[in-house]
């Protein structure tokens, strides 16, 4: 069965979905997008993306397609009509499709141009990654200011998904001005002592929905958590390291730029968040 998919107030096989060559999505990178994983059925951390899209929305001067409730629907629409028990449902919002292309925004403006779909991932939370760790290189960071804003230029992270596979790695932490960022698609951290190290928000990082539930549940648990940046250097003398994001939930990091974190294998503090928020975000899913 073809999957069925959002276009702009109509669900269609994703055969049949079109949008415009003028598309500013297209055109221009001028589009912001967001992720929700599904657990069960359920949506995760539905209200944080919400309220990310809106933010990413008004720093870029767009207009919001929808009301947070058409959304909701639309996402357990689609969940429902292709069957998603676990997976993903993802959501683009552009700046619509003016009647020719050109670098300023189309005055008056156009309908934004909003998309979704979902990708099926049976046992997404169940990942065999969770048991041995991911490995990561070390890149330059070389993408736009403003990685806080949720864009769809996302053509620098793909490269550097490319640069870890090229060496044999399963991603990529991004190093500007000799300390880390992020990963390519992830929220980066360390773990030294008692102390979980990730980098402070800012315009230099994505403000991740699963790292500000991940970070709750720490402090939570009477974890000390230190919002600052790391060296690559401090990171290959910790006791051990993750990654956190919507699609991996807490996801162990075990060796970087080919050398062992730690003991070379999933650490405690790391095992005990992804428990952590797996029970806790099941617990909330709407």
């Amino acid at each position: 069965m073809s999957r069925i998919v959002h276009v702009n107030g109509t669900y269609v096989p994703e055969e049949e979905a079109r949008v415009s060559v003028f598309d500013r999505g297209f055109l221009m990178a001028d589009g912001v997008y967001e992720v929700t994983s599904v657990l069960g059925g359920k949506l995760v951390d539905f209200p944080g993306h919400l309220a990310r899209l809106r933010r990413s929305l008004a720093e870029l001067d767009m207009a919001s397609p929808a009301t947070d409730d058409d959304l909701l629907a639309i996402h357990r629409e689609l969940v429902a009509r292709n069957g998603i028990t676990d997976g993903m449902v993802y959501l683009q919002v552009t700046r619509g499709a003016p009647p020719d292309r050109d670098f300023a925004y189309p005055n008056p403006p156009v309908p934004p141009t909003l998309v979704l779909f979902t990708q099926s991932k049976p046992g997404l939370a169940d990942s065999p990654m969770a048991k041995t760790g991911m490995t990561v290189v070390s890149i330059p960071d070389q993408r736009w200011a403003r990685r806080d804003i949720k864009t769809v230029q996302l053509l620098y992270p793909s490269m550097g998904k490319m640069m870890a596979k090229a060496q044999g790695a399963d991603d990529a932490w991004m190093v500007e001005d000799g300390v880390v960022t992020e990963g390519t698609s992830n929220n980066a951290y360390i773990v030294k002592g008692n102390a979980i190290i990730t980098r402070d928000l800012g315009p230099h990082i994505l403000s991740g929905i699963t790292r500000a539930a991940v970070l709750r549940f720490a402090r939570e648990s009477q974890m000390q958590v230190e919002e600052r940046p790391f060296t690559i250097e401090e990171a290959l003398t910790a006791d051990e390291a993750f990654v956190t994001s919507a699609t991996t939930f807490v996801m162990p990091v075990v060796r970087l730029d080919g050398q062992p974190i730690g003991a070379g294998r999933p650490g405690p503090v790391a095992a005990r968040l992804r428990e952590i928020y797996l029970e806790e975000s099941r617990k909330a899913a709407v």
